[in-house]
């Protein structure tokens, strides 16, 4: 295995288990009845660890609220870190972000989180299977476990959208040929679910984060920069604006 795979390997490991440990001190926030209740699903490029890389998050929540949007971040998750006020507003850090985790364990711990936060309007499903690529983990699986949590979320709410990622590739210098290879093949896969999945009350919409991303948007081999943030939060924010209430 590549030397670079393997210490990106090991950082995920340890974001993993920082995750874990955050899962048995959380607070869940309590179920609510705003509108546009928005869960941001996925790994460590939804968690973020600020200032080492960051979330996508922050820079959404501020084209949100600086365009006069009323939602609310929802989410098992809050990161501890530091964020600057916004026109005088505190940051809303409630995610379903955790590092390292695979699709199979997404799929697993949804339904729980599901039943603690309540059922999400809107879902921003990021880097679908991208911690499976970089593990090394079978195709197939990845996309049956997105195609599962897609299910998921719309038992859970029948009229949910779903915006699905085409994701952002991770640094020139890691994607090999099998790693480039799963990330093409996912980004049509990504259409295919898109087709398929719609129904008359729940749109799932792609979402194309791969044009136009390059290395200079990248804190570390996989993570976002500020730059990166900011480029991945617009991208979300120009969907969004067509489907918020």
């Amino acid at each position: 295995m590549n030397k670079k795979i393997k210490l990106l390997l090991i950082g995920i490991s340890l974001l993993t288990f920082n995750a874990c440990d955050k899962d048995d001190d959380a607070n869940p926030e309590s179920q609510n009845t705003s509108i546009n209740k928005i869960l941001a699903l996925g790994a460590s490029r939804v968690e973020g660890a600020r200032p080492i890389f960051e979330s996508y998050r922050y820079e959404l929540w501020k084209d949100l609220k600086e365009n006069n949007w009323t939602f609310d971040f929802i989410g098992t998750q809050t990161d501890a870190s530091s964020y600057p006020t916004f026109s005088n507003m505190n940051f809303d850090k409630d995610h379903e972000g955790r590092g390292g985790w695979t699709s199979g364990q997404i799929l697993n711990g949804l339904n729980d989180w599901l039943n603690q936060t309540g059922a999400a309007d809107i879902v921003l499903l990021s880097s679908p299977g991208g911690n499976d690529g970089l593990q090394g983990l079978p195709y197939s699986q990845a996309v049956s476990n997105i195609n599962s949590i897609i299910d998921i979320l719309q038992d859970n709410n029948p009229n949910v959208t779903i915006i699905l990622e085409q994701m952002a590739p991770g640094r020139t210098d890691i994607m090999s040929t099998e790693l480039t290879g799963f990330f093409t093949q996912m980004q049509q896969e990504v259409l295919n679910i898109v087709a398929n999945k719609t129904t008359t009350t729940s749109p799932v919409i792609a979402v194309d984060m791969f044009t136009g991303f390059n290395d200079g948007l990248l804190a570390d081999a996989v993570h976002y920069n500020e730059a990166g943030a900011e480029f991945i939060g617009n991208r979300y924010y120009n969907v969004l604006i067509n489907v918020l209430e």
